[in-house]
């Protein structure tokens, strides 16, 4: 092998309470894609972090082609060849794609006045998406782009650096099987050219189709690695987790009350010709397939009342519900688990205690003050339950690993005592040991008798999970599979149309 082209010695670092990196090695050869696996809170962002610039190590050294250096910024680590792109979306959604792409190195015009040549801008932005098979104008607006094609828009940006260097934090969580596909072809020719790939992602099954070689943190520590057809699902897990892990558990008895909660000839703003109908028995876990675009976010949000349905009815135990808002869903025990955690299920500023009660803040209040000492101890009983990792409920939320905040999401509705509970992609960028709590969190819930929908682009995650699994294609309704029926061919051709 060549002289290598990053090499990190010793790296620690710390931050108040936790000790996120414990002398940790890691290194990187010319032209090698590399993955870098391990729980939520093994260190991994840390050490990309510190890599990429954003954080400064405690101690340790690292050097690029053999020379040590210090980065001390973002844009130390760019002058260094070295791209991120990192796993929640930096882009500005009231620029266009090519503004975005770039954002801060804008090509300008000859003369005094130095104006930004938006021309080259779009030209030298549609190279790139052409290349990564984005058939988008670079001049369309960002806020009108799904979160797969806005993720494009992120690996475009990185693509433009001209990077020796790409890390990747998750690349594929938000593209369908045929953009990952892409994504994988777009990797490989990065690799035949020189530049050498690191691969964050806790779908194990792409690092065996990928990865040259997979390194493994395990609580801020090495834990080992893996090359070549070394590489396995089950290798993977065992360095990861130190134990073997039954993934998804297992079935219970067919669930009763069929038609507990119904949804009627559903019509959304984004298929208004199309109507969806289908029930979810009480203490069933109905998984809802499609490919991306399929319009099954967009029903979630009409059922709890985000967007307003064209059409339809809802039917909770026998009884018409009639949502508005999300407040007239929660008041009939219906929740929703948004795709877009951050955005959409936390106010990441806030602490944990202050999320969880935050969707019944009136049960705590007296006079218009709150009781803190019953919030406090509702709080601290689920946080207890779900075994979220932190200093203590009052930890900022924001600085949760990605599955703790996904538990305080379910914690702030567990709370509720729900009745029906959506989950959209509730295992999005989520490890392999977060994934089995959260599967047996659904378990247990659909076995109290709580009804479930479970939105989902995983196709394994579909299959080990549900007890029935309905299908959507361009807002319809193509399908409903029981589970003995239920198989990856089945389901792609419902997804497909047919």
């Amino acid at each position: 092998m060549n002289r290598l082209l990053v090499e990190m010695s010793a790296i620690s670092k710390s931050f108040p309470g936790v000790v996120a990196l414990d002398n940790v090695d890691f290194e990187v050869n010319p032209a090698e894609i590399v993955a870098l696996a391990g729980e939520n809170g093994a260190g991994k962002s840390t050490l990309m972090n510190i890599l990429g610039g954003v954080h400064q190590p405690d101690s340790g050294t690292m050097r690029i082609d053999g020379d040590e250096i210090v980065l001390r910024s973002a844009w130390d680590a760019i002058r260094q060849g070295i791209g991120f792109i990192h796993q929640e979306l930096n882009i500005l959604d009231n620029l266009d794609v090519g503004e975005n792409v770039f954002l801060g190195r804008e090509p300008v015009r000859a003369g005094p006045l130095r104006l930004i040549d938006r021309k080259k801008i779009h030209e030298q932005a549609d190279i790139y998406l052409r290349r990564l098979g984005l058939n988008v104008p670079s001049n369309t607006q960002v806020k009108g782009l799904s979160i797969a094609q806005q993720q494009m828009v992120e690996i475009a940006k990185a693509l433009s650096l001209n990077a020796r260097l790409l890390i990747m934090d998750e690349p594929t969580s938000s593209l369908t099987p045929t953009e990952t596909a892409r994504l994988f072809e777009v990797v490989t020719d990065l690799r035949s050219q020189g530049v050498s790939i690191i691969y964050i992602t806790h779908r194990l099954g792409e690092i065996g189709r990928l990865a040259d070689r997979v390194v493994v943190l395990r609580d801020g520590r090495n834990a080992g690695s893996l090359e070549g057809d070394k590489i396995s699902h089950d290798g993977i897990v065992k360095l990861m987790v130190g134990r073997d892990l039954n993934r998804f558990p297992a079935h219970a008895a067919a669930a009763k009350d069929a038609g507990y909660f119904r949804v009627l000839s559903l019509r959304t703003r984004r298929y208004p010709s199309h109507s969806t109908s289908f029930d979810v028995r009480r203490g069933e876990i109905l998984g809802l397939a499609g490919l991306m675009g399929a319009g099954r976010s967009e029903v979630a949000q009409a059922i709890f009342g985000v967007d307003a349905k064209l059409e339809g009815t809802v039917m909770l135990d026998g009884n018409p519900v009639n949502i508005t808002s999300p407040r007239d869903a929660i008041a009939n025990g219906i929740y929703l688990v948004s795709e877009d955690r951050r955005k959409n299920g936390l106010v990441l500023e806030m602490a944990i205690r202050e999320n969880i009660t935050l969707p019944a803040l009136a049960s705590y209040s007296q006079a218009g003050l709150i009781d803190r000492v019953a919030e406090r101890r509702v709080a601290q009983d689920i946080f207890g339950k779900l075994n979220i990792k932190a200093p203590s409920i009052e930890a900022t939320v924001a600085n949760l690993s990605g599955g703790n905040q996904q538990k305080v999401v379910l914690a702030k509705w567990l709370s509720l005592n729900p009745k029906v509970l959506i989950f959209d992609e509730p295992t999005r960028g989520i490890d392999v040991g977060a994934k089995t709590e959260i599967y047996q969190l659904m378990r247990r819930l659909a076995q109290s008798g709580v009804a479930i929908i479970m939105i989902s682009s995983d196709l394994e995650e579909i299959l080990g999970e549900s007890d029935r699994v309905a299908v959507m294609h361009e807002g319809a309704i193509t399908g409903i599979l029981e589970r003995d029926q239920c198989s990856e061919e089945a389901i792609i051709r419902l997804a497909v149309g047919h």
